[in-house]
């Protein structure tokens, strides 16, 4: 039974996903067939998606289409330039009135100017019912990874950042603000930290390199790395049955503040020093306050052998048999960001990420934009989060935003381009040649099919991408004297 629920669900979550898609997509090409109604200008179809439609219907003279290529939609409208490399071949009505320049300026903008407001509507709702967010305040490295650009550039374990590549920061991740995204989008050969460091008087730079993780060809490349990990305290969640934690008496809440006399600042600290299989004195505060010292070493559960042969599973180590409590590392909230504010960051976003995109030195190329397969994918994973609908209807502000800034670009086949040509038409009082507009927006289709396939071959590849080794839940025997 539950089986059955978790397909019904994940059916009625890509079933809304897909709606919520398709909506705006509608939205944005009603712009256009209202906007053609009052100006006069001829509809012959309105269809969601491009390609051959999969269903269709005339209602009133206009052709409404379903195609099959789930890539945006268009309004037919064939006074307003050619476009039948998209939208296919049409026969004009011997009666059609001629339409101004003025009047396909109008229908062009109509577009982007509906998305526009539907990415208000979209915000409003937002700022009623609140969005979903984690404070990570905490910009104190926790954890240097061995060997990484991090620790060859001296980088340690209880520095505060304050500034990166010169930008200041108050948190760890978030509204690409956070260290971690200001690493990954950096520019430069080499990142700056500016740091302050317990023991030493003011701030300190301190320059690093960085890593790119390799990927498979069919994926996007790897961003940007350098082997940090945020502070966390180490407060034990859960002490599993039988563990070497549950033989040395450790319980939940208790609080590990230091290993071998060395200060503590992440849990990943101790990982590294479990996989030594080496005996360990450990500093730890109770949840009375009270201090006391551990003597513990780590364990392999006995369901991380393999049952064959008895050889350790892939990515196997010895634990202590705890799972760490971080509800501390973010506190989750709900925020209430008025609209303009949402509209104000989203038109940042993309600002910044188009800057990204064109930019020598970053890292950060045309593969890392999404398709309607990441889009939709996105919207997936938030719906399958515990009030996730408020997530996607951010996201859909967002997504709204960008939809109608880029449709409004001065780009052949693009709504903005519409507007170029009749604004040039209108201002030298002729039309373009439309030999020379054919070849354009015949050319410029190709382009951008070609963007579409590219990105959404990239969307579909991170699917198959490499996944981390999984192990068991761990298991562990008692151990008799």
């Amino acid at each position: 039974m539950d089986n059955v629920l978790s397909v019904l669900t994940t059916i009625g979550i890509i079933f809304g996903v897909v709606m919520l898609f398709n909506f705006m997509i509608f939205i944005h090409e009603l712009g256009h067939f209202f906007a053609a109604r009052w100006r006069g200008l001829y509809v012959d179809r309105f269809q969601i998606w491009f390609g051959r439609p999969i269903w269709k219907k005339t209602i009133n003279g206009v052709q409404w289409g379903l195609g099959w290529i789930p890539a945006g939609g268009f309004v037919s409208l064939p006074q307003m330039a050619p476009m039948e490399a998209i939208e296919g071949s049409v026969e004009l009505p011997k009666d059609l009135k001629p339409v101004t320049p003025l009047d396909k300026i109008i229908v062009a903008a109509a577009g982007p100017i509906a998305s526009f407001l539907l990415a208000v509507f979209f915000a409003v709702a937002v700022w009623m019912v609140g969005k979903p967010d984690v404070e990570m305040g905490v910009t104190t490295v926790g954890f240097v990874a061995p060997d990484s650009p991090a620790a060859q550039s001296g980088i340690l374990p209880g520095d505060k950042i304050v500034k990166v590549d010169g930008r200041p920061v108050d948190k760890w991740a978030g509204n690409m603000e956070g260290v971690r995204e200001l690493i990954m989008l950096g520019e430069h050969d080499q990142v700056v930290f500016t740091v302050q460091r317990p023991g030493h008087e003011g701030e300190m730079d301190i320059s690093c390199g960085f890593r790119i993780p390799e990927t498979s060809w069919w994926q996007r490349s790897g961003m940007r790395q350098v082997g940090l990990m945020q502070a966390m305290p180490c407060v034990v969640g859960e002490v599993l049955s039988n563990s070497p934690a549950a033989q040395a008496g450790l319980k939940p809440g208790d609080t590990v503040t230091a290993a071998n006399g060395v200060r503590i600042w992440s849990p990943a600290a101790l990982d590294v020093l479990l996989k030594k299989n080496e005996p360990l004195l450990l500093d730890v505060t109770g949840k009375d306050g009270a201090a006391r010292q551990v003597n513990i070493q780590g364990r392999l559960p006995e369901n991380w052998h393999n049952g064959a042969d008895g050889s350790v599973l892939k990515g196997a180590q010895p634990i202590l048999g705890v799972t760490w409590d971080l509800s501390s590392v973010g506190r989750d909230v709900t925020v209430h960001p008025t609209p303009w504010a949402q509209i104000k960051q989203s038109l940042k976003w993309m600002g910044d990420t188009l800057a990204k995109v064109v930019a020598p030195g970053s890292s950060v190329g045309v593969e890392h934009l999404s398709g309607p397969v990441g889009i939709a994918n996105q919207f997936y994973k938030m719906f399958s989060l515990e009030e996730g609908w408020k997530l996607a209807l951010w996201f859909a502000v967002v997504l709204n935003v960008n939809l109608a800034i880029l449709n409004i670009l001065p780009l052949p086949v693009v709504d903005g381009g519409h507007v170029v040509m009749n604004t040039i038409e209108l201002v030298f009082r002729r039309p373009l040649n439309v030999k020379v507009l054919e070849f354009v927006q015949f050319g410029f289709v190709f382009v951008l099919m070609g963007f579409f396939l590219f990105v959404t071959f990239k969307d579909v590849g991170d699917f198959f991408g490499k996944k981390p080794d999984k192990l068991p839940t761990p298991v562990f025997k008692a151990v008799t004297d």
